[in-house]
């Protein structure tokens, strides 16, 4: 017998390597500099002022184009001095932009700007800059910057198009809401849990209604809804989906979001992880089947234990937890200890496989019935109390889980308890993940199939007439992809 695991607690592997640090400048205020008249000129004055800076440009021949810039700006300020630069004009510079057509002057400049301790940026020269532009979208002080390090600025623009959809304008004003309401919630809420509350709900708020401009009656509700709020830990059991990151909820998202500890299991998929605060704890507690576990008693205290701690617990698990999850056990657990606990549902693993392999599971002229049941009992043998006559039903589709170990057993009893040996039956492997793949045969054939393919991970079985369209076409697919696969290889 093996022994059991024990929670342990992980960490992230912390950022992948960036091309660039990406940080943000203050320039309210403060003086700025631009020397020469090039084709970014007039651009990178826009900017310079728009953040709040006083400008002072410096060109002895500007283009129409620069020469209307300072009628044409909404903040700071930009003063056009029609003569060269001087080391002396960069004296209490707080950020420098050489746009000269020749490289030794920008060179010289670039020089002098950091001699008098400014930030320098040159135009077109990215060999010259301490700091380069990237896309912009503004929805300031909601400000999102976006490069891609020179490489590939017309992608950078479409990201930025995308974003500037995905973000209403109106977000401006729920930003600058926050920045006139940061400091009276600091004064009413001092603890680090209730403001945290405080903005959560501020958040959803914002994107309930981004269109509404935020008051003081918004301000007055969000603190006295956060007051109100009961105090203290809770356990949240979320699904995770089968795999694919981006099948999770919103709702799962704003608990991940949310979470002071995650407890997670082996099966689900580490870049949803990504999706929690970076302050988060995150547990693995290892429940995966047919190997050595946490014992569900150890995942229980540990709950309960974090939860009275006044933690908000998230216990992450993979497809729906409602599904052949133990769910109902941690649930039980948490109310017999008084810790509230709620469910945010899943994808099923059932659900995720169909829809990746484009197969419906309750064909109109196949099955009358959707069935699910588990592969295995407490003891990881085949269960004994199976309803063997509606596993034979052909107007049934059965999904199966955790079916790996029991699977060639399962096939052949519901063969001698009356299912045709011909019915459809197909397993996936690692579904909606990028490693799926699928095995097709019938309820005779599968479990030999299997055993020649020899493939790895979590697994679910589905049987029934309903398949067989979907089943046909993706064999077809199988067999174009392996021909074209043979004809490369010649």
């Amino acid at each position: 017998m093996s022994t059991p695991r024990q929670p342990r607690e992980t960490r992230s592997a912390g950022l992948e390597p960036l091309a660039v640090l990406p940080v943000f400048v203050p320039l309210q205020g403060k003086r700025a500099v631009l020397a020469g008249s090039n084709g970014g000129a007039p651009w990178k004055v826009k900017l310079l002022a728009a953040a709040g800076a006083a400008v002072d440009v410096y060109a002895p021949e500007p283009s129409e184009e620069l020469r209307a810039v300072p009628a044409d700006i909404a903040a700071g300020s930009v003063t056009l001095h029609e003569r060269q630069w001087q080391p002396a004009d960069l004296q209490a510079c707080a950020f420098a932009i050489g746009a000269m057509e020749d490289e030794d002057d920008c060179i010289a400049f670039v020089a002098a700007a950091r001699e008098a301790g400014a930030i320098v940026n040159a135009v077109d020269r990215p060999h010259l800059c301490d700091v380069k532009f990237g896309a912009i979208v503004n929805r300031s002080p909601l400000v999102v910057g976006i490069s891609t390090e020179g490489a590939a600025p017309v992608f950078g623009q479409t990201v930025r198009a995308r974003i500037e959809g995905m973000l209403p304008r109106g977000f401006k004003t729920w930003v600058g809401a926050a920045r006139d309401w940061r400091e009276r919630v600091s004064e009413r809420f001092h603890g680090f849990a209730e403001r945290r509350a405080f903005w959560e709900r501020f958040t959803d708020r914002a994107f309930a209604e981004p269109a509404h401009v935020p008051t003081e009656a918004d301000l007055a509700e969000l603190l006295g809804a956060t007051e109100a709020a009961p105090k203290g830990g809770a356990v949240t059991l979320v699904g995770a989906g089968p795999g694919d990151a981006e099948l999770l909820t919103l709702k799962a998202l704003r608990a991940l979001r949310n979470a002071d500890v995650i407890l997670y299991d082996d099966l689900v998929a580490p870049d949803i992880l990504d999706y929690a605060r970076r302050e988060a704890r995150t547990m693995l507690v290892g429940k995966t089947g047919h190997g050595p576990s946490c014992r569900q008693d150890d995942i229980n205290a540990l709950m309960v234990q974090l939860a009275k701690a006044g933690k908000q617990v998230v216990r992450l698990k993979s497809g729906d937890p409602l599904v052949f999850g133990r769910a109902g056990e941690e649930i039980e657990a948490c109310r017999l200890a008084g810790i509230p606990v709620s469910v945010v549902p899943g994808v099923s693993a059932a659900q995720g496989a169909a829809a990746s392999l484009g197969v419906s599971l309750t064909h109109r002229d196949a099955a009358r019935r959707l069935q699910f049941v588990t592969g295995h009992d407490r003891k990881g043998e085949l269960p004994e109390d199976l309803n063997w006559g509606a596993l034979a039903d052909p107007s049934v589709t059965t999904v199966v889980y955790m079916p790996k170990r029991t699977l060639r057993l399962l096939l052949e009893r519901a063969v001698a308890e009356g299912l045709s040996p011909g019915t459809p039956a197909l397993v996936t492997f690692n579904a909606t993940r990028p490693d799926q793949a699928v095995v097709i045969g019938t309820a005779a054939d599968l479990a030999d199939r299997i055993e020649a393919a020899g493939l790895e991970g979590p697994a679910i079985l589905m049987v029934g007439e309903a398949l067989r369209l979907g089943a046909t076409a993706i064999a077809a697919d199988q067999a174009s992809a392996a021909q074209s696969f043979s004809t490369a290889l010649r």
